[in-house]
């Protein structure tokens, strides 16, 4: 792995890391898109990213048929958005739910993890786009009326895209 993009993939987690959930948005028979939150499992330093599902479910369908997806993230409090753009794949890897089970997801497999509904989701990176403001709201306000009264442009903070 070259150290661009080594770099890249580590700025990706730190600023993921500790968001739970994402906008997972698949793509539907008829060519709509489609987005439910789904709870981030693991992102690797490999760029691949672990989530369970139910292996029946309509995502997983629309997985199968169409393996590009989005993770869509935000950490309004703060200002952190990002984007990943991927190929999923659906898994019943048993050594994988065994790494990644908690006791938490019995809320949506009563039978555990040997429930046969059991799933994961892998998702392999291709692409990503963040924003990252570190700055306060108040920051941001007067930095957003010295930009409207200066006639220059505002600087929200670092906006980068990312090729995998």
């Amino acid at each position: 792995m070259n150290n661009d993009r080594k770099e890249n993939l580590q700025k990706l987690i730190e600023l993921i890391e500790d968001i739970d959930f994402t906008m997972m948005t698949t793509v539907d028979d008829d060519g709509s898109l489609r987005s439910r939150p789904m709870s981030t499992q693991q992102i690797g330093e490999d760029g691949v990213m672990w989530f369970f599902t139910g292996y029946e479910s309509g995502k997983s369908h629309e997985i199968k048929n169409d393996s590009h997806v989005n993770l869509s993230y935000s950490k309004p409090s703060d200002n952190v958005f990002v984007s990943v753009s991927g190929k999923a794949t659906l898994s019943k890897d048993r050594a994988k739910i065994e790494e990644l089970w908690s006791p938490e997801l019995k809320a949506w497999f009563p039978g555990g993890k040997e429930d046969p509904n059991v799933g994961l989701i892998k998702v392999v990176i291709d692409k990503a786009e963040y924003w990252d403001s570190p700055n306060s709201a108040v920051t941001h306000l007067i930095g957003f009326v010295k930009a409207t009264l200066s006639g220059e442009s505002y600087d929200p903070g670092e906006n980068k895209k990312i090729d995998l």
